[in-house]
């Protein structure tokens, strides 16, 4: 394989390191070969202006959602309200749509700075519960998507059996998400593993598996779901904790919270991913920290929908990784995602610093990779070759110094001062614009304006 070369000006090399200074980044292929610090550029080295990151992993994905932005903040109410709407678009939604508006999403992502994306999927029949002629044609219109938009995907197939905690089946536009039960969840969900999905995203797709919640799927379905992910040794993710009805629902059915819950179903685990995690007990914090079990933080969606803030300090110190995902993309930015886990723990506490900024680029880097299953996020030999120019001229960067430009990073830059996105070696964004995709604003608006229709 060709050797590629990059050369940054500055380089931030992961918590510890810091940013050194003119780096050059080699790649054996879809790998990072070589780092090293404090060399004049080579000739035939791609020049990054500013300062060169890792990939940003978006850990937390609902492509579809990104056509609900702006049109649900009319009016009160909470998440449940909010719901409503959401699956009144989820019933319009075909294949063909479908891969229009997340190839423009996803495109999105890619001009953040968003390298990998975990797609958290369960649209998976058609508006009236019928399988597809094939029945992954809705994940495989996800994965043609991320390749459309030179993006990582780690596509979260998520089983999804029932309306609620009491058995209620699923009515209205639920019933696509359903496969019946969790057997014929992986049945389907295994499929995905087969010649159609490496054709269609090569190198550049992973399957993992989903638990959409404890209302969702009963524990033994959670049970069979969780070995299907242990006998791949694939990630599993799972919305936990995320409103306090869930848990009082979850107590008076079970007499357990849903963290217990999904511990007792042999759900939690190094591999597996606790969205949200809002609102846990103290025991509960005890049992992800205990287990390993990363936490995934979507801040801009948990205070968009009222859901509340979540106890990210307490997680990160009993041992949880802590993550990030933009989850309803109410905004698409891993900067702000960053900043809003300490910032929104500052006002639930009123105390300053309870995250450092290294460790808050790190949850958006190499930890997010690591729950979506990818050798990145880091600068290092061995990762794969996934960088992120961010530029240091704008208002918001400007002043900023090596010593205290991971604190810049986290908490002033924005998605808008990404430059140059490149994937497995392969650039993607280029001075602002992607190589792919061209117009994503366009694009965008070709895709939601065609779910008004």
């Amino acid at each position: 394989m060709a050797v590629s070369a990059w050369h940054a000006e500055l380089a931030w090399l992961g918590p510890g390191r810091g940013i050194a200074e003119r780096v050059l980044v080699e790649a054996d292929g879809d790998r990072i070969a070589a780092v090293r610090e404090g060399v004049d550029p080579p000739p035939d080295a791609v020049r990054l202006p500013g300062v060169t990151i890792p990939g940003l992993a978006n850990a937390h994905s609902h492509a579809f959602h990104r056509a609900l932005r702006g049109r649900t903040h009319r009016g009160k109410g909470d998440f449940w309200a909010w719901r409503e709407q959401m699956y009144q678009l989820a019933a319009r939604l075909d294949p063909d749509r479908y891969l229009e508006l997340a190839t423009a999403a996803y495109a999105e992502m890619a001009l953040a700075g968003v390298t990998a994306v975990g797609e958290f999927h369960y649209l998976h029949h058609d508006p009236a519960g019928r399988p597809y002629a094939d029945p992954n044609r809705m994940g495989h219109a996800l994965v043609e998507a991320a390749g459309r938009a030179g993006v990582r995907l780690t596509l979260i197939d998520t089983c999804y059996l029932r309306a609620g905690l009491d058995g209620e089946p699923l009515a209205g536009p639920q019933v696509r998400f359903g496969d019946g039960d969790a057997a014929a969840w992986a049945e389907r969900a295994g499929a995905l593993e087969g010649p159609t999905l490496r054709q269609a995203g090569g190198r550049g797709v992973r399957v993992a598996a989903g638990i959409h919640s404890v209302r969702a799927v009963d524990p033994e379905g959670m049970a069979l779901v969780a070995a299907w992910a242990r006998d791949r040794d694939a990630p599993l993710h799972l919305h936990l904790s995320e409103q306090r009805a869930e848990n009082q629902a979850c107590l008076a059915a079970t007499g357990r919270t849903p963290a217990a819950l999904a511990e007792a179903a042999g759900v939690l685990g190094p591999r597996t991913t606790a969205v949200h995690a809002t609102h846990l007990t103290g025991d509960d914090v005890a049992r992800l920290g205990a287990t390993r079990t990363t936490a995934c933080l979507c801040p801009t969606t948990e205070r968009d929908l009222a859901d509340g803030v979540g106890p990210a300090s307490a997680l990160a110190g009993a041992g949880s990784p802590l993550c990030l995902g933009s989850d309803s993309h109410a905004i698409v930015d891993l900067f702000e995602e960053a900043r809003a886990v300490e910032l929104d723990e500052r006002l639930a506490t009123e105390r300053r610093g309870h995250h450092r900024a290294e460790d808050l680029l790190a949850a958006a880097t190499a930890a997010g990779m690591h729950a979506l299953g990818w050798d990145a996020g880091r600068l290092a030999p061995g990762q794969l070759a996934d960088l992120v120019a961010v530029r240091l001229h704008s208002p918001r960067l400007a002043g900023a110094r090596p010593a205290d430009l991971v604190d810049h990073l986290v908490f002033a830059a924005t998605a808008a001062d990404v430059t140059h996105v490149v994937v497995g070696g392969r650039p993607v964004v280029e001075d602002g614009r992607h190589r792919l995709v061209g117009d994503v604003a366009a694009a965008l608006a070709r895709a939601i304006h065609a779910l008004d229709a």
